[in-house]
């Protein structure tokens, strides 16, 4: 019953994560072509976004959880520790790409010399960002047939 709360948990903390990636990926290329102006505001739809930032812990931790409790079956065990790194990939890539240019940018509400190479290291690490939870994604998924 642990097992299977678990894996409930990781799968839904998961799916929400990326949610917004996948939003950001789907919006990627027609905010590619917006203006200076026009992408600034536009960028203001991402206050209150930081609370996706517990469902991604939630992702993390549940998923560590779960490669504890499936560590003897072996093709869930595996499913499952690639699962949580992507979830972990996640992070060094928000950490280290988007996170700095939130801070440049002050969350977008400037826009520095140089702003269209930071929309892009910002939109692209979202983009990656959304693979790496698709992946953990099918994996947690696929753990839970291996079961």
């Amino acid at each position: 019953m642990a097992t299977q709360t678990v894996r409930f948990l990781a799968l839904m903390c998961t799916a929400i994560a990326m949610a917004g990636g996948i939003a950001h990926l789907l919006e990627l290329h027609p905010k590619m072509m917006l203006s200076r102006e026009d992408y600034r505001v536009v960028q203001q739809i991402y206050q209150g976004w930081a609370f996706l930032g517990i469902a991604v812990v939630g992702a993390l931790v549940a998923s560590a959880v779960l490669v504890g409790l499936e560590r003897e079956s072996k093709p869930a065990f595996y499913l499952s520790l690639v699962a949580l790194a992507c979830i972990a990939l996640s992070l060094v890539v928000f950490l280290t790409v988007t996170f700095p240019v939130n801070r440049i940018t002050q969350n977008w509400t400037v826009l520095p010399q140089g702003w269209e190479e930071l929309r892009r290291r910002w939109e692209y690490s979202h983009a990656a960002n959304a693979v790496l939870y698709f992946v953990a994604l099918a994996c947690l998924t696929l753990s839970i047939a291996e079961s």
